[in-house]
Protein backbone atom coordinates (compact mmCIF):
# COMPACT_ATOMS: atom_id res chain seq x y z
CA UNK A 1 0.00 0.00 0.00
CA UNK A 2 1.22 3.64 -0.56
CA UNK A 3 1.40 6.48 1.82
CA UNK A 4 -1.67 7.45 0.72
CA UNK A 5 -4.75 5.85 2.75
CA UNK A 6 -6.33 3.17 0.97
CA UNK A 7 -9.77 4.19 0.37
CA UNK A 8 -12.40 1.62 1.61
CA UNK A 9 -16.08 1.52 1.07
CA UNK A 10 -18.49 -0.55 3.58
CA UNK A 11 -22.21 -1.46 2.69
CA UNK A 12 -23.86 -3.77 5.11
CA UNK A 13 -26.71 -4.61 3.10
CA UNK A 14 -29.23 -6.43 4.22
CA UNK A 15 -30.16 -9.31 6.70
CA UNK A 16 -26.88 -10.18 9.03
CA UNK A 17 -24.80 -7.69 6.82
CA UNK A 18 -25.10 -5.10 9.44
CA UNK A 19 -23.86 -7.57 12.57
CA UNK A 20 -20.74 -9.07 10.39
CA UNK A 21 -19.40 -5.64 9.20
CA UNK A 22 -19.68 -4.51 12.49
CA UNK A 23 -16.97 -7.29 13.26
CA UNK A 24 -15.02 -6.45 9.89
CA UNK A 25 -14.70 -2.53 11.12
CA UNK A 26 -13.39 -4.16 14.47
CA UNK A 27 -10.86 -5.82 12.72
CA UNK A 28 -10.00 -2.93 10.52
CA UNK A 29 -9.84 -0.50 13.35
CA UNK A 30 -6.85 -3.16 15.16
CA UNK A 31 -5.04 -3.01 12.33
CA UNK A 32 -4.86 0.39 12.24
CA UNK A 33 -4.60 0.86 15.78
CA UNK A 34 -2.15 -1.94 16.36
CA UNK A 35 -0.18 -2.37 12.98
CA UNK A 36 -0.24 1.44 12.11
CA UNK A 37 -1.89 1.22 8.59
CA UNK A 38 -4.09 3.95 7.36
CA UNK A 39 -7.59 3.65 5.80
CA UNK A 40 -9.86 5.84 4.64
CA UNK A 41 -13.37 4.19 5.63
CA UNK A 42 -16.49 5.51 4.08
CA UNK A 43 -20.05 4.03 4.70
CA UNK A 44 -23.01 3.71 2.34
CA UNK A 45 -26.38 2.43 3.13
CA UNK A 46 -27.58 -0.31 0.25
CA UNK A 47 -31.11 -1.84 0.48
CA UNK A 48 -33.89 -1.27 1.80
CA UNK A 49 -32.12 1.00 3.71
CA UNK A 50 -30.76 3.25 1.28
CA UNK A 51 -34.70 3.27 -0.56
CA UNK A 52 -35.66 4.73 2.70
CA UNK A 53 -33.49 7.60 2.43
CA UNK A 54 -33.05 8.40 -1.43
CA UNK A 55 -35.52 6.20 -2.45
CA UNK A 56 -32.96 4.10 -4.67
CA UNK A 57 -31.35 0.97 -3.19
CA UNK A 58 -27.82 1.92 -3.83
CA UNK A 59 -27.39 6.34 -3.76
CA UNK A 60 -25.90 7.98 -6.79
CA UNK A 61 -23.33 8.90 -4.10
CA UNK A 62 -22.59 5.21 -2.94
CA UNK A 63 -22.38 4.50 -6.46
CA UNK A 64 -19.28 7.10 -7.11
CA UNK A 65 -17.79 6.03 -3.94
CA UNK A 66 -17.93 2.43 -5.52
CA UNK A 67 -16.02 3.81 -8.45
CA UNK A 68 -13.56 5.60 -6.52
CA UNK A 69 -12.59 3.21 -4.08
CA UNK A 70 -9.72 0.90 -3.92
CA UNK A 71 -11.36 -1.72 -1.86
CA UNK A 72 -15.49 -2.39 -1.79
CA UNK A 73 -16.60 -4.37 1.56
CA UNK A 74 -20.09 -6.04 1.06
CA UNK A 75 -22.00 -7.45 3.74
CA UNK A 76 -24.92 -9.12 2.35
CA UNK A 77 -28.72 -8.69 -0.19
CA UNK A 78 -31.81 -9.81 -0.42
CA UNK A 79 -34.30 -10.66 2.19
CA UNK A 80 -38.31 -9.83 2.91
CA UNK A 81 -37.58 -6.14 3.53
CA UNK A 82 -35.20 -6.03 0.27
CA UNK A 83 -38.38 -7.75 -1.77
CA UNK A 84 -40.78 -5.17 -0.62
CA UNK A 85 -38.62 -2.25 -2.75
CA UNK A 86 -40.64 -1.95 -6.08
CA UNK A 87 -39.51 -4.41 -8.44
CA UNK A 88 -38.40 -1.93 -11.13
CA UNK A 89 -36.21 0.43 -8.27
CA UNK A 90 -35.05 -2.85 -7.31
CA UNK A 91 -33.55 -4.49 -10.40
CA UNK A 92 -31.48 -1.26 -10.71
CA UNK A 93 -29.73 -1.92 -7.84
CA UNK A 94 -29.27 -5.79 -7.24
CA UNK A 95 -26.05 -6.78 -7.09
CA UNK A 96 -26.26 -8.44 -10.28
CA UNK A 97 -26.52 -4.81 -11.89
CA UNK A 98 -23.65 -3.84 -9.42
CA UNK A 99 -21.18 -6.54 -10.63
CA UNK A 100 -22.55 -5.25 -13.76
CA UNK A 101 -21.86 -1.71 -13.44
CA UNK A 102 -18.59 -2.04 -12.85
CA UNK A 103 -17.05 -5.11 -14.53
CA UNK A 104 -16.46 -7.36 -12.17
CA UNK A 105 -16.25 -10.04 -14.47
CA UNK A 106 -13.58 -12.47 -12.18
CA UNK A 107 -15.16 -14.18 -8.73
CA UNK A 108 -12.47 -15.73 -6.85
CA UNK A 109 -14.05 -17.90 -4.47
CA UNK A 110 -10.78 -19.55 -1.82
CA UNK A 111 -12.14 -23.00 -0.28
CA UNK A 112 -9.41 -24.83 2.39
CA UNK A 113 -9.77 -27.08 4.41
CA UNK A 114 -9.30 -26.24 8.52
CA UNK A 115 -7.79 -28.63 10.61
CA UNK A 116 -10.02 -27.29 13.79
CA UNK A 117 -13.72 -27.63 11.90
CA UNK A 118 -13.30 -31.38 10.14
CA UNK A 119 -15.91 -32.20 12.28
CA UNK A 120 -17.80 -29.65 11.16
CA UNK A 121 -18.15 -30.93 7.35
CA UNK A 122 -20.30 -32.87 6.26
CA UNK A 123 -17.37 -34.72 4.22
CA UNK A 124 -15.18 -37.01 6.11
CA UNK A 125 -11.53 -36.00 7.46
CA UNK A 126 -9.56 -38.34 4.78
CA UNK A 127 -11.72 -36.52 1.52
CA UNK A 128 -10.52 -32.79 3.33
CA UNK A 129 -6.82 -33.34 3.56
CA UNK A 130 -4.79 -31.31 1.75
CA UNK A 131 -7.65 -29.16 0.35
CA UNK A 132 -6.61 -25.99 -0.96
CA UNK A 133 -8.57 -24.37 -4.33
CA UNK A 134 -9.66 -21.46 -5.94
CA UNK A 135 -12.77 -21.07 -7.85
CA UNK A 136 -12.85 -18.69 -10.77
CA UNK A 137 -16.12 -17.95 -11.66
CA UNK A 138 -16.80 -15.86 -14.77
CA UNK A 139 -19.09 -13.12 -13.07
CA UNK A 140 -20.79 -11.03 -16.08
CA UNK A 141 -21.66 -12.97 -18.82
CA UNK A 142 -23.04 -16.27 -19.26
CA UNK A 143 -26.89 -17.42 -18.33
CA UNK A 144 -27.47 -14.37 -15.80
CA UNK A 145 -26.96 -11.90 -18.19
CA UNK A 146 -27.97 -13.33 -21.12
CA UNK A 147 -30.45 -11.89 -24.04
CA UNK A 148 -33.51 -12.50 -24.57
CA UNK A 149 -34.72 -13.15 -21.34
CA UNK A 150 -38.03 -12.78 -19.24
CA UNK A 151 -41.67 -14.25 -18.93
CA UNK A 152 -44.44 -14.31 -22.01
CA UNK A 153 -47.77 -15.13 -22.53
CA UNK A 154 -47.65 -17.61 -25.11
CA UNK A 155 -50.63 -17.13 -27.67
CA UNK A 156 -52.13 -20.52 -25.85
CA UNK A 157 -52.27 -18.74 -23.02
CA UNK A 158 -49.84 -20.70 -21.38
CA UNK A 159 -46.40 -18.92 -20.10
CA UNK A 160 -43.11 -19.24 -20.74
CA UNK A 161 -39.20 -18.29 -18.95
CA UNK A 162 -36.82 -17.77 -21.04
CA UNK A 163 -32.72 -17.55 -20.30
CA UNK A 164 -30.07 -17.34 -22.60
CA UNK A 165 -26.74 -19.11 -21.74
CA UNK A 166 -24.27 -16.71 -24.03
CA UNK A 167 -20.86 -16.07 -23.97
CA UNK A 168 -18.35 -14.49 -26.25
CA UNK A 169 -14.81 -15.06 -26.95
CA UNK A 170 -13.50 -12.28 -25.58
CA UNK A 171 -15.61 -12.68 -22.04
CA UNK A 172 -14.09 -16.23 -21.88
CA UNK A 173 -10.45 -15.16 -22.56
CA UNK A 174 -10.11 -12.86 -20.09
CA UNK A 175 -11.08 -14.76 -17.15
CA UNK A 176 -9.26 -17.80 -18.39
CA UNK A 177 -6.35 -15.40 -18.39
CA UNK A 178 -7.32 -14.96 -14.59
CA UNK A 179 -7.49 -18.56 -13.84
CA UNK A 180 -4.26 -19.31 -15.69
CA UNK A 181 -2.23 -16.29 -14.44
CA UNK A 182 -3.54 -17.16 -10.81
CA UNK A 183 -2.34 -20.77 -11.19
CA UNK A 184 0.61 -19.45 -11.82
CA UNK A 185 1.83 -18.33 -8.41
CA UNK A 186 0.11 -21.74 -6.98
CA UNK A 187 0.34 -25.49 -8.23
CA UNK A 188 0.38 -24.32 -12.39
CA UNK A 189 -2.95 -26.57 -12.97
CA UNK A 190 -6.78 -25.77 -14.12
CA UNK A 191 -9.54 -27.44 -14.13
CA UNK A 192 -11.80 -25.72 -16.63
CA UNK A 193 -15.58 -27.15 -16.08
CA UNK A 194 -18.18 -26.81 -18.83
CA UNK A 195 -21.67 -28.58 -19.87
CA UNK A 196 -19.72 -29.06 -23.92
CA UNK A 197 -21.78 -31.67 -24.32
CA UNK A 198 -24.76 -30.55 -24.12
CA UNK A 199 -24.44 -26.71 -24.91
CA UNK A 200 -22.86 -24.69 -27.46
CA UNK A 201 -21.63 -21.78 -25.32
CA UNK A 202 -19.95 -24.91 -23.31
CA UNK A 203 -18.14 -26.02 -26.56
CA UNK A 204 -17.20 -22.60 -27.35
CA UNK A 205 -15.77 -22.37 -23.82
CA UNK A 206 -13.54 -25.40 -23.60
CA UNK A 207 -12.40 -24.00 -27.30
CA UNK A 208 -11.33 -20.74 -26.13
CA UNK A 209 -10.06 -21.65 -23.10
CA UNK A 210 -7.44 -24.57 -24.91
CA UNK A 211 -6.32 -21.94 -27.35
CA UNK A 212 -5.62 -19.77 -25.13
CA UNK A 213 -3.38 -21.71 -23.01
CA UNK A 214 -1.40 -23.27 -25.83
CA UNK A 215 -0.93 -19.87 -27.22
CA UNK A 216 0.26 -18.38 -23.88
CA UNK A 217 0.08 -20.57 -20.84
CA UNK A 218 2.15 -23.86 -22.06
CA UNK A 219 3.25 -24.06 -18.69
CA UNK A 220 -0.13 -24.88 -17.06
CA UNK A 221 -1.47 -27.55 -17.13
CA UNK A 222 -5.28 -28.24 -18.32
CA UNK A 223 -8.12 -30.61 -18.20
CA UNK A 224 -11.54 -30.32 -19.05
CA UNK A 225 -14.45 -31.42 -16.98
CA UNK A 226 -18.36 -31.51 -17.58
CA UNK A 227 -20.21 -29.56 -14.44
CA UNK A 228 -22.43 -32.11 -13.13
CA UNK A 229 -18.76 -34.46 -12.72
CA UNK A 230 -17.06 -31.70 -11.08
CA UNK A 231 -20.22 -31.24 -8.76
CA UNK A 232 -19.83 -35.15 -7.99
CA UNK A 233 -15.35 -35.01 -7.80
CA UNK A 234 -15.31 -31.96 -4.98
CA UNK A 235 -17.32 -34.09 -2.86
CA UNK A 236 -15.81 -37.54 -3.37
CA UNK A 237 -11.79 -36.34 -3.97
CA UNK A 238 -11.55 -32.03 -3.79
CA UNK A 239 -7.89 -32.36 -2.86
CA UNK A 240 -7.29 -33.19 -7.11
CA UNK A 241 -7.97 -29.75 -7.62
CA UNK A 242 -5.90 -26.52 -7.95
CA UNK A 243 -7.73 -23.65 -9.73
CA UNK A 244 -10.81 -24.44 -11.13
CA UNK A 245 -12.11 -22.12 -14.01
CA UNK A 246 -16.33 -21.82 -14.57
CA UNK A 247 -18.93 -19.52 -16.09
CA UNK A 248 -21.49 -17.72 -14.15
CA UNK A 249 -24.21 -20.14 -13.31
CA UNK A 250 -21.63 -23.36 -12.88
CA UNK A 251 -19.46 -21.56 -10.68
CA UNK A 252 -22.54 -20.56 -8.37
CA UNK A 253 -23.18 -23.70 -7.98
CA UNK A 254 -20.09 -25.40 -7.51
CA UNK A 255 -18.48 -22.44 -5.10
CA UNK A 256 -21.60 -23.35 -2.63
CA UNK A 257 -21.59 -26.84 -2.82
CA UNK A 258 -17.97 -26.68 -2.09
CA UNK A 259 -18.60 -24.44 1.26
CA UNK A 260 -19.11 -27.74 3.18
CA UNK A 261 -15.24 -28.81 3.04
CA UNK A 262 -15.06 -25.56 5.23
CA UNK A 263 -18.02 -26.91 7.30
CA UNK A 264 -20.55 -24.04 6.79
CA UNK A 265 -21.10 -21.41 3.96
CA UNK A 266 -20.65 -19.10 6.47
CA UNK A 267 -16.83 -19.85 6.30
CA UNK A 268 -16.73 -19.23 2.75
CA UNK A 269 -14.72 -15.41 1.47
CA UNK A 270 -14.88 -14.09 -2.74
CA UNK A 271 -13.37 -11.09 -4.16
CA UNK A 272 -15.12 -10.01 -7.15
CA UNK A 273 -12.62 -8.16 -9.62
CA UNK A 274 -12.71 -6.09 -12.56
CA UNK A 275 -9.69 -4.88 -14.96
CA UNK A 276 -7.03 -2.97 -14.03
CA UNK A 277 -7.82 1.01 -15.08
CA UNK A 278 -5.66 3.31 -16.58
CA UNK A 279 -4.69 4.63 -12.95
CA UNK A 280 -3.83 1.68 -11.85
CA UNK A 281 -6.91 1.20 -9.82
CA UNK A 282 -8.73 -2.09 -10.50
CA UNK A 283 -12.05 -2.02 -9.15
CA UNK A 284 -13.06 -5.16 -6.55
CA UNK A 285 -15.74 -5.88 -4.11
CA UNK A 286 -15.14 -8.48 -1.11
CA UNK A 287 -17.95 -10.16 0.42
CA UNK A 288 -18.91 -13.50 2.20
CA UNK A 289 -20.11 -16.33 -0.21
CA UNK A 290 -23.37 -16.62 2.30
CA UNK A 291 -26.39 -14.40 1.76
CA UNK A 292 -28.69 -12.24 4.20
CA UNK A 293 -29.94 -14.93 6.17
CA UNK A 294 -32.66 -13.53 7.03
CA UNK A 295 -34.21 -16.05 9.52
CA UNK A 296 -31.55 -15.25 12.15
CA UNK A 297 -31.14 -11.57 11.29
CA UNK A 298 -30.90 -9.61 14.55
CA UNK A 299 -30.27 -12.03 16.63
CA UNK A 300 -26.05 -11.96 17.07
CA UNK A 301 -25.37 -15.76 16.15
CA UNK A 302 -24.44 -15.19 12.62
CA UNK A 303 -20.76 -16.11 11.74
CA UNK A 304 -18.52 -13.20 10.67
CA UNK A 305 -15.65 -15.07 9.43
CA UNK A 306 -16.59 -15.21 5.93
CA UNK A 307 -16.55 -11.48 5.99
CA UNK A 308 -13.43 -11.40 7.99
CA UNK A 309 -11.05 -13.50 5.24
CA UNK A 310 -13.10 -11.57 2.56
CA UNK A 311 -11.46 -8.55 4.09
CA UNK A 312 -8.01 -11.06 4.12
CA UNK A 313 -8.38 -11.21 0.61
CA UNK A 314 -8.64 -7.44 0.21
CA UNK A 315 -5.49 -6.88 1.74
CA UNK A 316 -3.81 -9.65 -0.63
CA UNK A 317 -5.37 -8.68 -3.74
CA UNK A 318 -6.04 -4.78 -3.68
CA UNK A 319 -4.29 -3.13 -0.90
CA UNK A 320 -0.69 -4.28 -1.30
CA UNK A 321 -0.67 -5.89 2.08
CA UNK A 322 -0.14 -9.85 1.83
CA UNK A 323 1.33 -10.16 4.99
CA UNK A 324 -0.98 -8.81 7.15
CA UNK A 325 -3.66 -11.16 4.72
CA UNK A 326 -1.46 -13.86 6.51
CA UNK A 327 -1.86 -12.98 9.45
CA UNK A 328 -5.57 -12.36 9.87
CA UNK A 329 -5.52 -15.51 8.17
CA UNK A 330 -4.00 -17.22 10.70
CA UNK A 331 -5.84 -15.51 13.34
CA UNK A 332 -9.06 -16.76 12.28
CA UNK A 333 -7.12 -20.40 12.23
CA UNK A 334 -6.26 -19.92 15.65
CA UNK A 335 -9.70 -18.18 17.01
CA UNK A 336 -11.00 -21.30 15.60
CA UNK A 337 -8.23 -23.64 17.11
CA UNK A 338 -9.39 -22.29 20.47
CA UNK A 339 -12.50 -23.06 20.55
CA UNK A 340 -14.69 -20.43 19.13
CA UNK A 341 -18.01 -21.98 17.34
CA UNK A 342 -21.04 -20.09 16.04
CA UNK A 343 -23.91 -21.81 15.88
CA UNK A 344 -23.14 -22.67 12.19
CA UNK A 345 -19.87 -24.53 12.67
CA UNK A 346 -20.70 -26.09 15.91
CA UNK A 347 -21.18 -29.43 16.72
CA UNK A 348 -24.23 -30.74 18.34
CA UNK A 349 -23.66 -30.29 22.17
CA UNK A 350 -21.13 -27.76 21.56
CA UNK A 351 -21.35 -24.33 23.13
CA UNK A 352 -21.45 -21.56 20.97
CA UNK A 353 -20.73 -17.72 20.54
CA UNK A 354 -22.30 -14.41 19.53
CA UNK A 355 -21.29 -12.44 16.02
CA UNK A 356 -19.89 -10.33 18.48
CA UNK A 357 -17.73 -12.97 20.69
CA UNK A 358 -16.21 -14.58 17.32
CA UNK A 359 -14.93 -11.11 16.20
CA UNK A 360 -13.44 -10.89 19.79
CA UNK A 361 -11.52 -14.33 19.80
CA UNK A 362 -10.31 -13.32 16.27
CA UNK A 363 -8.92 -9.91 17.89
CA UNK A 364 -7.58 -11.52 20.99
CA UNK A 365 -5.56 -14.05 18.39
CA UNK A 366 -4.07 -11.11 16.02
CA UNK A 367 -3.22 -9.34 19.90
CA UNK A 368 -1.13 -13.07 20.49
CA UNK A 369 0.08 -12.93 16.99
CA UNK A 370 2.04 -9.60 17.23
CA UNK A 371 3.94 -8.14 16.20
Amino acid sequence: MTAAAAKILILDGEGIGPEIMAEVRRVLDWFDRKRNLRFEIQDELYGSAAYARHGKVISDQALTAMRQADAILFGATGGPAFERIPAPVRREGTLLRIRKTLDLYANLRPVFAIKALEQASALKPRVLQGVDLVIVRELTGGMYFGEPRGVTTLPDGSRVGINTHRYTSGEIQRIAQVAFELARTRSRRVCSVDKSNVMEAGALWREEVTRLRDANYPDIELRHMLADNCAMQLVRAPAQFDVILTDNLFGDLLSDGAAMIMGSLGMLPSASLGAVQADGRRPALYEPVHGSAPDIAGQGIANPLGAILSLALAFRLSLGLPAEAVRLERAVTAALDDGARTADIALAGESTVSTAAMGAAVLAALDNLAP
